[in-house]
């Protein structure tokens, strides 16, 4: 047993880790029954959306559909290094912005990854695009991010209404990951060549500061230019457009008939799965489902849960307190922020909302900010950035932690910061 779960990957481990302690509290008493089944039915169609949004990305990743979409966004670019950096964070912020984060995280990410080999970068610039803008472009409208919904209900704004309000936090937080991303990631002599192992897999790279890439692993950047690729022909036309229109299909159902999440990637994934199994049979495996977060995400609000019951929401109102002035938004915003890296954005924001006081809007809006721009440190801190991770993690491309908390420890300070300042200079 004990060499097994040394195989298991770190994440595999705290997977399991949360979802045993998760159980352990609810057998011994510490989470009510009532509690943990009220936690288990509201996250229900969470679950649903996970196992089934996963399956149809995968699916459409084996149709090559990322790979079109790669070919055409390297050639728009036209060679241009920045204009390709331009046209992945526009890309990347509408996606966040018009339809959701955890679309963003789960159909552009094999987008991004399948463009890194087309214009002669390493994978991890594009990869840190695509997070670090699910999580930081998500602050605009109700539909951006599940926490903004809350939101905008607490303080009754309608999505033009919250709009109005966040815009100058959400123009604030794209400046500033736009600055990090170049800063870390995009600009010469950090932006380096993909390099691959033996087994195929782009191999880790390692940290000498915050964003750097190990020597070996970086091509000379001698230019801001690069050989546009040629359009990519799918090699099965007939499941490239079964799942194209899946996606398609997805997209149009969340944005314009307002499906629930959980239907809509439930009915993507299943014409996909019946393209495949007519045209590819092979590909139809258990290892599509996405064992880990469906086991992760059950734990970790059981434990949030327990914590919740035994103290957290006196914490949290002590922490963040009752003034609804400058300091008290910028403190608001750094509890939010730090506590969903410490557990989950999700959880963080409900407990952090109980302990606002009910008039304090520009208060809740600070909180927000913090839950939505913060977490983008652990790979935990928000549903996005663990979709992303699992996303990343399957496509062979591995983001070293100590990377991933160095640059986004520098992104979430700066970047809520910002985003707060704009939100008390526009009250």
């Amino acid at each position: 047993m004990r060499a097994l779960l040394l195989r298991l990957h770190v994440l595999d481990r705290v997977a399991i880790g949360l979802l045993a302690t998760g159980l352990l509290c609810v057998a011994t008493g510490l989470l009510p029954t009532d509690s943990a089944s009220h936690a288990m039915t509201r996250i229900a169609p969470l679950l649903a959306f996970l196992g089934t949004v996963i399956v149809l990305a995968e699916l459409t990743s084996r149709a090559e559909v990322f790979d079109v979409v790669a070919a055409r966004v390297a050639r728009a670019a036209r060679g241009s290094y920045p204009l390709l950096f331009l046209l992945c964070v526009a890309f990347a912020s509408v996606t966040t912005i018009a339809l959701n984060l955890d679309t963003t995280a789960v159909l552009l990410t094999p987008v991004m990854l399948a463009l890194a080999s087309r214009v002669g970068i390493a994978p991890v610039p594009l990869a840190m695009t695509t997070v670090w803008l699910a999580n930081t472009a998500s602050l605009l409208l109700p539909v951006s991010n599940l926490t903004n919904l809350l939101a905008s209900n607490r303080v009754a704004l309608s999505p033009l209404g919250l709009a109005g309000r966040m815009w100058a936090p959400q123009l604030a937080a794209l400046a500033v990951t736009m600055a990090c991303l170049w800063l870390f990631f995009w600009r010469r002599g950090r932006r380096g060549g993909p390099v691959v192992d033996g087994s195929g897999l782009m191999p880790d790279m390692a940290l000498s500061g915050p964003g750097a890439a190990r020597a070996a692993d970086v091509r000379a950047d001698t230019a801001d230019r690069y050989v546009p690729p040629a359009a990519h022909r799918p090699a099965d036309p007939v499941l490239f457009r079964a799942c194209a229109l899946a996606c398609a299909g997805f997209l149009l159902a969340i944005l314009v008939a307002d499906v629930p999440l959980w239907m809509a990637s439930g009915t993507a994934a299943l014409v996909a799965v019946a393209a495949f199994t007519v045209r590819d049979r092979s590909a139809i495996r258990l290892s599509l489902v996405p064992w880990r977060l469906l086991v992760m995400v059950p734990g970790m609000f059981l434990v949030v849960e327990t914590v919740n019951a035994h103290g957290l929401h006196d914490l949290l109102a002590s922490a963040v307190g009752t003034d609804g002035g400058p300091l008290g938004l910028f403190r608001a915003a750094a509890v939010g922020g730090g506590l969903s890296n410490a557990l989950n954005n999700l959880p963080v924001y409900l407990a952090g909302e109980a302990a606002v006081p009910v008039g304090n809007h520009d208060q809740l809006l600070a909180l927000l900010i913090g839950t939505n721009a913060g977490p983008v440190i652990t790979p935990w801190a928000s549903l996005a950035t663990l979709l992303w991770y699992e996303r990343c993690h399957a496509y062979g491309v591995r983001v070293p932690i100590r990377r991933l908390m160095g640059t986004g420890a520098v992104l979430a300070a700066c970047a809520v910061g910002a985003a707060v300042a704009a939100l008390a200079l526009t009250r």
